[in-house]
């Protein structure tokens, strides 16, 4: 039976380091990852955020970090999981295409998905001059006139990135500001290839075999008004994969699961959230790793005390420790 002592629900940043911490506190834990690990970091080109690098190309990190984690003893398992069930002994059922695995803790870093535009053309032009990352299909627009979509980091980030492939870069975003990180803003606006259109909304992406133009509307005057590009890149948010468990997890208007900041678990015994699935100020890598360490620190903890008692003591005996100023690893 594929039983374990924690279950890890994602590969990126968050899961492997619940799964490093996890081998080093030589706990049973099994990692089930949908595709391959790495989550976002195969989506980022170069990183230069993250202590220890003073620049790291994003599939390399992953790799890192993967390795380090199996040096530790990690176990992943490469399959979708479908639904997460809690049974009335507090056990979690995690349903996946290659069977069940079961644990009374669950920590969940699944991260989640681009977030749509739903205008007119995205879906038909998927894959035809609408993308969602420029580091995967970047290199399929040499030479041509591109948009991109979006006001925060991965926007600008992506932007730029784009730079190296295409003639010019459009940058578009619906409000007067960027909410990008000021030093991000600073280079795309020193980059000769980036013209920014604010308070501009794209209405429909169009074109024939593959996107040749993109129909905008001035959010200020309603004035209508066209752009011709051989590809629009969108990154207007992030939908977090917070729908697997089958017993409700309590969450903000955005999805995300809100956890105890000391100990990472939600108000379900036993399932704890790390990295982007989880309700905070930021999404970094760094916090996702921070998360994870914390929440795997308090599994850990959690499960002792569940070994001695009920699921209501182990909770318990959490937050006081929590509010005594917690452990130290």
């Amino acid at each position: 039976m594929n039983e374990y002592d924690i279950a890890i629900i994602g590969a990126g940043p968050a899961g492997m380091t619940a799964a490093l911490y996890a081998g080093r506190s030589k706990i049973r834990a099994v990692v089930i990852e949908a595709k391959g690990p790495g989550g976002q970091l195969l989506n980022t080109e170069l990183i230069e955020d993250y202590p220890g690098f003073k620049s790291i190309l994003g599939g390399d990190l992953a790799a890192v970090m993967l390795a380090q984690a199996e040096h530790f003893g990690a176990e992943i398992v490469y399959s979708p999981v479908t639904r997460v069930r809690v049974e009335a002994d507090g056990m979690k059922v995690i349903e996946t295409e290659a069977g069940e695995f079961r644990a009374p803790a669950v920590i969940v870093t699944a991260g989640g998905n681009p977030r749509k535009l739903d205008v007119p053309g995205e879906a038909e032009f998927a894959g035809r001059g609408v993308s969602y990352c420029a580091v995967c299909d970047g290199a399929f627009f040499q030479q041509l006139e591109l948009a991109v979509v979006g006001g925060g980091d991965a926007a600008v980030e992506e932007a730029m990135f784009l730079t190296r492939y295409a003639t010019k870069v459009t940058l578009i975003h619906r409000r007067e500001q960027l909410r990008a990180q000021p030093i991000l803003v600073e280079q795309a606006r020193a980059n000769p290839k980036i013209e920014f259109l604010l308070n501009t909304v794209v209405e429909s992406i169009e074109g024939d075999a593959k996107v040749s133009h993109l129909q905008l509307r001035d959010t200020l005057t309603g004035e209508a008004s066209r752009l011709d590009v051989g590809g629009v890149f969108i990154f207007v948010g992030f939908i977090p994969n917070t729908g697997l468990v089958a017993t409700h997890v309590d969450h903000d208007a955005g999805g995300y699961y809100l956890t105890d900041p000391m100990t990472m678990m939600t108000n379900v015994p036993g399932i704890f959230a790390a990295g982007d699935v989880r309700a905070q100020l930021t999404r970094q890598i760094t916090t996702a790793v921070g998360n994870a360490t914390t929440a795997t620190i308090a599994a850990s903890k959690w499960l002792e005390e569940r070994a001695r008692g009920t699921e209501a003591s182990a909770v318990k005996v959490l937050a006081d420790a929590a509010v005594d100023g917690g452990w130290v690893a």
